[in-house]
Order: C-alpha cells, then structure tokens, then sequence
C-alpha cells in the first residue's frame, strides 16, 4: 500500500521505517533534516503537506504523527486544503478523545474518515512492534489493516470501536502505566534505603524477571537503568507528566470511578519538581528507557 506520513519524530521516523518493509511511505515533516534522513532509508519524500498528498492514490491515506492540541489542529486543517472524499487520515498521537470526537464529526462532513490510533511501544516499536489502539469507522478500519499489520508483532492491533475509541483506551492505558511506574519507584526506594543491606538493585531486577509476578517489561527497563548506575545521582529529580495522567483523572471525575494509585502516581510526578529523590529520578530514568524522553541531568 501507499501512505503518507506526517510527522517523523521520536515515534514517527521509526515508524515510517517499519512501514518500509512492505510498502511505499510519502514523508512529510517542518525539519528538512529528517525528510532527508527518511528518504535516505526508502521513503518518497515532500516538501510539504500539499507536495505529499498529491504523491499518494487517488483515495490517499495519511497518517499524522505530531504533537497534540495546537498542532495537531493545524496539521489536519492544512490537510483538509487537499484530501478529497473517501480520504482517510489517521491521528496517532497521543490526543484527548473528546478532541478526537469533534474531529471525526468536522471530517466526516466532508466525506473524510478519521480514525483515531493510541500508538504504544516507543523507541523499542521498530525492533518489537507497536500495539495499536484504533478507533473510527470499521470499513477505514479494514482497508488500513495491511499497515497495522506491519507496524505490530503478532497482530498487536485491536479496533476498540466508533471515533475517540482508540485515544481513549490509550490514555487509559497511559495512565495505568503512571501507576505501575509509581510503584516500582517507590518499591526500589525501600530497598535502596535499607543500607544495612547494601542490597544490589541490579542482581534484584535480574532474580524478579525470571519468574516474579511483579516481572514486565518495565522491570526489563529498570535492569537496563540499574546495570550502568544503580546511585541515579546525576540525575535529576524531574518527571515530566503528558497530560494523559491527567484527562483520565478528570475522566475518573465525570464517570465517579475512584482511581486513587493513578491519582497519587500523578501528584507524585508533581512534587519530584521540588524535591531530589530517589523514586523521582529512577521514573525519569524509564521513561527515558522505553519512550526516549528527556532526562534532566544535573548542571542543566
């Protein structure tokens, strides 16, 4: 199949490089450099959304990639100029739902579909493949399969239902993976504390993935962080949160569901602003691990 892709950031560009094994990728993003750096791996470049959308099918497919709020409404309304009915775009960012909602309807009253994608698997997806949340129209849903079934392993995609479906299930699904973070920060903090044991946090993460019930992927991630510095201590205590900790907190509101981990996994993001701890620097350290953001190193 032929695509457009809008957006080759941390996400994106390795997406737009699985997508490469089995079809034709039309790139597209407001950094040359990465054009340039896509079409050095195989893609068809653009020199912009107008360029790109001519490139593709009569019934063009094209997927974006970008920040959500602003730009995200800015990508879609410049792409709006020139997809024609029929035209399916795709928004795999991490957007609110009810934004994706209202979204779905503008688009669909102009013969567009809109599917809405929550998109996990980080830096690691080009290796292990994304899990792919979708939610818009079924029959968009069917004529994209080809692609979700490159961009996954082991068909790690799900249509989750009618549009804000997918996005929804993806905050929800960041928001649980707040509270996991949480807790395995605080677990090891306990340990760390324990001086009287000099207890080696990197032979713990190696015993507790080979059979624990506490064992995941995050565990894996916090073995890779402890096996180059277990002291985390030029790091520091700063953990960012990207809003879907948040909208699903409010969400908890509207429906009366008590989600108090997630709740306090949040504020606790909140206060390592503040302070130099431990559990803070090690939930900076894995987000760094499995998604490529940001740490703030000492000095900085």
């Amino acid at each position: 199949m032929k695509i457009g892709f809008i957006g080759l950031g941390k996400m994106g560009f390795n997406m737009t490089k699985r997508l490469l094994h089995s079809h034709e990728v039309v790139v597209y993003d407001v950094n040359d450099k990465l054009v340039s750096d896509a079409k050095a791996t195989g893609a068809i470049e653009a020199s912009s959304i107008e360029d790109l959308i001519s490139k593709l099918d009569s019934d063009p497919i094209v997927w974006m990639m970008v920040p959500s709020g602003e730009i995200t409404n800015k990508t879609i309304s410049e792409c709006i100029k020139h997809l024609k009915k029929n035209s399916i775009l795709i928004d795999g960012g991490n957007s609110f739902y009810k934004d994706s909602l209202k979204r779905s309807k503008d688009l669909r009253e102009k013969g567009i579909d809109f599917l809405d994608i929550g998109t996990s698997g980080g830096v690691w997806g080009l290796k292990e493949g994304y899990c792919l949340m979708v939610g818009g129209e079924k029959k968009a849903f069917d004529k994209i399969e080809p692609i979700l079934k490159t961009l996954t392993s082991n068909d790690g995609y799900e249509y989750m239902g009618k549009s804000g479906s997918g996005h929804y299930v993806k905050m929800i699904h960041n928001a649980i993976e707040y509270g996991m973070m949480q807790a395995y920060a605080e677990g090891f903090d306990l340990l760390k504390s324990k001086k009287e044991f000099d207890l080696d946090l990197y032979k713990i993460t190696n015993v507790w993935k080979k059979g624990s019930v506490v064992r995941s992927w995050l565990l894996d991630l916090i073995s890779n962080v402890f096996k180059e510095d277990q002291s985390l201590d030029n790091i520091k205590a700063y953990v960012e949160d990207s809003g879907e900790g948040r909208w699903s907190i409010n969400e908890a509101i509207e429906q009366n569901v008590s989600i108090p981990a997630i709740t306090i996994s949040l504020f606790e993001r909140f206060s390592s602003r503040d302070e130099d701890n431990f559990k803070a620097k090690l939930l900076s350290s894995m987000r760094n691990q499995f998604g490529g953001h940001q740490m703030k190193k000492k000095g900085e």
